[in-house]
């Protein structure tokens, strides 16, 4: 099973990483980096994504796996990221930029 998608178009900006929104189920690292892609919440205090994803733990050095897709189409993906577990829209994920780890890039295939 492929674990990264490369149709998917977004710019990578940190060299060794890709964006959390080009993988699939089983895929696992570290985050490397939340970069700020200017989308609002909506919220009254007119917090960002960027601000909302690093508030719920991606942050530099923690270590995330994605554990479902949803289908048909595979958007949204639950990450579990720390202890906990969340759905993100392929759009919100690729904010973040993650290094793959070994087992990321071959888990699920035979």
């Amino acid at each position: 099973m492929k674990h990264v998608d490369p149709d998917f178009q977004s710019t990578t900006l940190v060299p060794g990483t890709v964006s959390l929104a080009t993988l699939h189920k089983g895929a696992c690292g570290v985050v490397a980096a939340v970069r700020e892609d200017g989308a609002q919440v909506g919220d009254a205090a007119g917090s960002t994504v960027v601000m909302r994803l690093i508030e719920i733990g991606f942050v530099p050095g923690e270590r995330f796996e994605i554990v479902a897709e949803a289908r048909p189409g595979g958007d949204p993906i639950a990450v579990r990221v720390g202890g906990s577990c969340f759905a993100l829209r392929r759009r919100e994920a690729d904010a973040v930029l993650v290094q793959l780890t070994a087992a990321g890039l071959t888990a699920g295939q035979p």
